[in-house]
């Protein structure tokens, strides 16, 4: 799958939420949304990704930004991901792929030698309209929430 870049438009989805609710990013123009995709809820890296988001989630709010998480494990796991780390913005689950395979962050990956397909960390920043401000893929679990923040500046 291609990458997306800077200037095109944020492809559309609608994916059910930890809170039992669907949510589409279409229905969250007029603000900036931040959406940060992770391979595994509860593992040591997305966990410490989720809770830099968590501990600036009144920065994003106060440039008007949502923030999503979204990963490829069932809603009853971000459910306990949520609860357990405390989370409060939206954990979107995509077990079909199709959205991690629209942001082009749905890779073959490789691992002791075995390959396996699987979630590339990747930020995008949207802004108001639909459009993608910044894609950064392959980004480190650490820092990553500072980094969209500043890229809202």
């Amino acid at each position: 799958m291609a990458r997306l870049l800077p200037g095109q438009m944020a492809p559309d989805f609608t994916l059910a939420c930890d809170d039992g609710t669907e949510v589409a990013l279409s229905s969250l123009r007029g603000s900036p949304v931040i959406i940060y995709f992770y391979p595994k809820a509860m593992t040591s890296g997305c966990t410490a990704q989720a809770c830099e988001y968590r501990d600036h989630l009144k920065a994003f709010a106060k440039s008007g930004a949502a923030v999503l998480g979204i990963s490829p494990d069932p809603v009853s796991r971000l459910v306990k991901f949520r609860d357990k780390e405390g989370l409060t913005f939206p954990l979107l689950s995509d077990e079909s792929h199709a959205t991690l395979e629209a942001y082009g962050v749905w890779v073959e990956k490789s691992m002791y030698g075995k390959k396996y397909m699987g979630v590339e960390r990747s930020t995008f920043v949207i802004d108001a309209k639909g459009k993608i401000l910044h894609a950064d893929y392959k980004v480190k679990s650490t820092g990553d929430a500072e980094h969209a923040l500043d890229l809202l500046s």
